[in-house]
């Protein structure tokens, strides 16, 4: 009869292994709640650094898709030579609007003097805004410089119907110094504006307004009036009924309420907007119109629509071959 013989497993070798199973066991029973606070830790950890910049950040985000300032195109661009952009007969100037506010401004002449204003000083150029041609104070929008093409296409118009225009960068904007506010639009707006006033004599002062610049224009508009200053006109290109924005959080509040200005305003009023503006859509136009009519005299608001075929969207009026006979009949009515 065989005998069965039954392997023992060594218990020298067995207690080990046994000790070490249960001590892995051990250790992840007493290490696991420790890796899950250093989870929920790191977790927490990356949270914070995810939303704490963003509380900081936020204001500025918000600030810049009001006020695109810091996109300072067109790049490379000297603001001191405008005549490099064809504007042969402008000069470069600073003005101060209030303590630490430095202003960048083009004043281009009527086009009927660009031979005589060759090598002129600033002097010249200042004293020439007495000589009775109506004078335009150009508002752009919310992004870009003075030198965008657009602009520099409204001063070339308005300049070649023997105008002056006057285009500037609000504060934060292509060279000029500080951060943009919808009080500090006005407040430099309304600075240039008593600037010009103080050489201009009794010409014709007549604010353009486009895009974001219409707000600026209502608002400095009211704030003349609250002074007891009727301005000579308003242009309102590719307006906007309003831009109310707020944010509990970033505490900014931007609103350039163009329909609340417009039932104060009294000034003469005449509304340009391409009908395929893709920006603010041409109702906003036509509601801001009809709250004009109802809070002044008919007569003085005039509101001319072009049409979507032509292509201009929301920078391109100043093309059209008809703008020159548009303006020219507005300031005429003035």
């Amino acid at each position: 009869m065989r005998k069965r013989v039954f392997e023992q497993e060594d218990s020298s070798s067995a207690a080990p292994e046994v000790q070490r199973t249960e001590g892995v066991k051990a250790k992840k029973e007493t290490q696991s709640p420790w890796w899950l606070w250093l989870k929920w830790g790191l977790l927490t950890l990356f949270v914070i650094y995810i939303l704490v910049p963003s509380l900081t950040v936020l204001p500025n985000l918000i600030k810049h898709l009001v006020y695109s300032h810091r996109i300072r195109v067109p790049f490379f661009v000297d603001f001191s030579q405008p005549a490099d952009l064809s504007l042969n007969h402008t000069i470069n100037m600073y003005l101060t609007s209030e303590e630490g506010i430095s202003l960048g401004v083009w004043h281009t002449v009527p086009a009927s003097h660009w031979k005589e204003a060759q090598g002129k000083d600033s002097a010249w150029y200042q004293k020439s805004l007495g000589n009775g041609s109506p004078i335009f104070i150009y508002l752009h929008g919310n992004a870009g410089t003075r030198a965008l093409t657009h602009r520099v296409g409204v001063a070339d118009v308005l300049s070649s119907m023997g105008y002056h225009a006057l285009t500037f960068d609000y504060r934060g904007f292509g060279d000029s110094s500080g951060e943009p506010t919808e009080a500090g639009l006005t407040t430099d707006t309304l600075y240039l504006y008593n600037w010009v006033k103080e050489r201009s004599g009794s010409s014709l002062v007549v604010f353009w307004g486009h895009s974001l610049g219409s707000g600026v224009a209502t608002n400095t508009a009211v704030k003349l009036m609250e002074q007891g200053v009727l301005l000579d006109g308003v242009i309102l290109e590719s307006s906007f009924k309003n831009g109310k924005l707020a944010d509990s959080l970033a505490k900014i509040k931007v609103i350039f309420p163009n329909d609340e200005n417009l039932k104060k305003m009294r000034s003469p009023l005449l509304f340009l907007h391409s009908e395929d503006d893709h920006i603010f859509p041409i109702y906003m136009a036509q509601q801001l119109y009809e709250i004009a009519l109802s809070a002044q005299n008919p007569e003085r608001v005039k509101m001319v629509s072009f049409s979507g075929s032509r292509g201009y969207l929301h920078n391109g009026l100043y093309k059209d071959p008809q703008l020159p006979d548009i303006i020219k009949k507005f300031v005429l009515s003035l």
